[in-house]
């Protein structure tokens, strides 16, 4: 499974709009700058987002984007899943695709993969993607 550019994407600018919760709005120009990704992408990913409700815009001069929730309470799977759809490893694990699905071994095998996946996904915040950022910044100004 590989994820596309709507969720790398999304996912990073998410993660910077926590990183400025409490701060006010960030503006699509800030976002766009620091990850290289294009404004009218960003806008794309942030219309999907703000539809989700993990999101608030803030019109005027100083507008621009926030989060709607606090970072605690958002996670990287509910991110995930609001741009990229379902997380699945493979067709298999849908019942209604695979017509050899009480027979077939590997189904196991891939829900297993799945499970895991949103396992994962489903229990890192953002707040915990910030705090993982600082020990990344502190072991690097340590060395």
């Amino acid at each position: 499974m590989i994820l596309s550019t709507k969720g790398r994407y999304g996912l990073k600018a998410a993660f910077e709009l926590s990183k400025n919760y409490g701060l006010g709005p960030v503006s699509l120009k800030k976002v766009s700058e620091k990850y290289g990704i294009s404004e009218s992408y960003l806008e794309q990913l942030f219309a999907k987002l703000k539809k989700g409700g993990y999101i608030d815009t803030v019109r005027g001069p100083q507008g621009g984007y926030l989060l709607a929730k606090k970072p605690e309470e958002i996670t990287v799977g509910m991110i995930l899943r609001t741009l990229e759809g379902g997380i699945t490893t493979s067709d298999c694990v849908n019942k209604e695709v695979c017509s050899r699905e009480s027979v077939c071994a590997t189904r196991v095998i891939f829900e297993k993969i799945e499970k895991s996946i949103n396992d994962v996904i489903d229990n890192i915040t953002l707040a915990d993607m910030y705090e993982e950022q600082k020990n990344i910044l502190t072991e690097e100004k340590n060395e």
